[in-house]
């Protein structure tokens, strides 16, 4: 298919690959598909006349073709993927080396309206600029199917990581402020300052972004080991991740650290530009401030998430139905807290939620409405009790698509 695609493109040769127009334009169609597929079924449009008798069967039979369209929309934004890793690569290095553009006409501007000339701290800083870009160019080819210099900034669930994007920031500072000064010593500069004495708040700032980053991440992972933090993979990486938690819901802790982090790094490079003959000098008081938004980010990290947990399970009674007992065949609702982790809403994941009843094992039937699912729900489950739990006492946990278990509630099943 994709060798048909590439041709219908205009491509000279099956051997060029995908053409990526055609991945993103499969992607969307396929997604379109499943949202058009989804609220058809939610209207009861589209079930085979055969099964409409049967609310079971027809229910099971939508979620087997909303499963089945899910897994298309998935596959169709796997290959997608590396048309998207190689639009991130080349965007990255354009605003790179667009930085460097825009340091130097910024500079020209400046000197020609300020009457002082181009001056060797203006080529020493364009220069520091020129070094930096080509690392970072050099560092992007090396991951260029990850999508280039964010590479370096995504976590192990591929979404942008807040503490690695602000010690990458702070980095790249340093790295540029030392640059900077080693230039100006090249060219002549006799009034350079090494001391460590006006840099100290700098490098107290970069040890503690730098230290946030490999506590963050011991956190994380010690708590997913622990089955206190659900970790879903992102299907790609967005912006909103730095500022966001897995369900692209606002967090206050990653938003502020960014934006502490991102004041005082402004004030940081605009005492370098006053001052480029030594490292720049950071007050203690926000040296201090820093520290705090790195507790406070730290803390987040420890209280986010939780283990998914079964409160009760009950029998599920529709409209007229008499109260009655479980019995083989019915339908149980499952009520607790977690069974659809933060960034599992879509629907490819919602397949992955399995019900073990006993030795069975059960997926949870999808249910469409306009706009969504009615099941599951992050709290609540409906699921069918299959006829081949035995009658009698048997345990029901959940397993969520991050593959933590809940807890386990026994329920009485009579015959």
């Amino acid at each position: 298919m994709a060798v048909q695609e590439a041709r219908q493109c205009g491509s000279d040769s099956a051997e060029d690959g995908p053409c990526p127009h055609c991945e993103r334009s499969g992607h969307r169609r396929a997604v379109a598909a499943f949202l058009a597929r989804r609220d058809e079924l939610a209207t009861g449009h589209g079930v085979p006349p055969a099964l409409a008798h049967s609310p079971v069967a027809s229910r099971q039979w939508v979620s087997d073709e909303l499963a089945q369209s899910a897994r298309t929309v998935a596959a169709r934004d796997r290959e997608a993927a590396a048309a998207r890793s190689v639009r991130i690569h080349r965007g990255t290095l354009a605003a790179v080396w667009g930085a460097v553009l825009a340091l130097l006409l910024g500079q020209a501007l400046t000197a020609l309206a300020l009457g002082t000339g181009w001056t060797g701290t203006r080529t020493a800083a364009l220069g520091a600029a020129v070094l930096l870009a080509a690392a970072l160019t050099a560092a992007a080819r090396l991951h260029r199917d990850r999508g280039g210099v964010l590479a370096l900034l995504l976590g192990e669930d591929n979404r942008l990581s807040t503490s690695r994007a602000v010690a990458a920031a702070w980095l790249l500072l340093s790295l540029y402020a030392l640059l900077l000064l080693a230039l100006r010593l090249v060219t002549g500069a006799t009034q350079v300052d090494l001391g460590l004495g006006g840099g100290a708040g700098l490098l107290v700032v970069l040890a503690l972004v730098g230290w946030t980053v490999v506590a963050a991440r011991l956190i994380v992972a010690l708590r997913v080991a622990g089955r206190r933090l659900q970790k879903v993979r992102a299907d790609r990486p967005r912006p909103a991740d730095l500022l966001c938690d897995d369900d692209g819901r606002a967090c206050l802790t990653d938003t502020q650290y960014v934006l502490v982090s991102g004041a005082v790094l402004v004030l940081t490079a605009v005492r370098l530009g006053r001052a480029p003959d030594r490292l720049p000098d950071l007050p203690w008081a926000l040296v201090l401030l820093v520290a705090v938004s790195v507790a406070c980010y730290l803390l987040g990290k420890c209280a986010e998430g939780g283990r998914p947990k079964i409160f009760s399970v009950v029998r599920a009674r529709e409209a007229g139905d008499l109260d009655a007992p479980i019995r083989t065949g019915d339908d149980i609702e499952i009520r607790g807290t977690g069974f659809v982790p933060p960034g599992a809403g879509a629907p490819d994941p919602l397949t992955r939620l399995v019900v073990r009843i006993g030795p069975v094992h059960a997926h949870v039937p999808l249910v469409p409405v306009p706009g969504g699912f009615a099941n599951p729900t992050d709290t609540t489950l409906t699921v069918p009790l299959p006829a081949d739990v035995e009658p009698g006492r048997v345990e029901v946990s959940v397993v969520t698509a991050a593959g933590v278990e809940t807890n386990r509630v026994a329920i009485d099943v009579l015959d």
